[in-house]
């Protein structure tokens, strides 16, 4: 297992420096700043939800390779941000916590969007490795 996460590290390092720094945007706000509000269940289900799905990152490439199929890793992400939006009646945008959700939320949302784009590729024969694409 320690071979995989090299090569998800690996994979990841040699994606495009703006899917870095986009990937680099995802880590700051399910890790970071969530650090900062962990005494509340909002930030340790995102914690929770981010480091689950590095284990699932690193599963996939285990099997499969940095494949698209990686899209798979922020399924959690789903279930996340159904809970999180019953929750923004409960914080205002007037509060960091409400921003640091709704931040989340919009970030998120994108990811589960391009996941999806990127694991119906994986589907239809796409399985080339993402690192080999230059």
């Amino acid at each position: 297992m320690t071979q995989a996460f090299k090569n998800f590290m690996a994979g990841i390092f040699s994606l495009a420096i703006g899917w870095q720094i986009w990937l680099f945007m995802l880590i700051m706000a399910n890790f970071i700043i969530p650090v900062y509000f962990y005494s509340y269940l909002e930030a340790q289900l995102t914690i929770a939800a981010f480091f689950a799905g590095g284990m699932i990152g690193v599963v996939l490439v285990k099997i499969q390779g940095f494949t698209r199929l990686l899209g798979l890793m922020h399924i959690l992400w789903i279930p996340l941000a159904i809970y999180l939006t019953g929750k923004l009646n409960i914080y205002s945008s007037s509060q960091l916590i409400g921003l640091w959700i709704r931040g989340l939320l919009v970030l998120n949302g994108i990811s589960i969007l391009i996941d999806f784009v990127d694991v119906m590729r994986y589907v239809r024969g796409d399985r080339k490795p993402i690192s080999e694409r230059g």
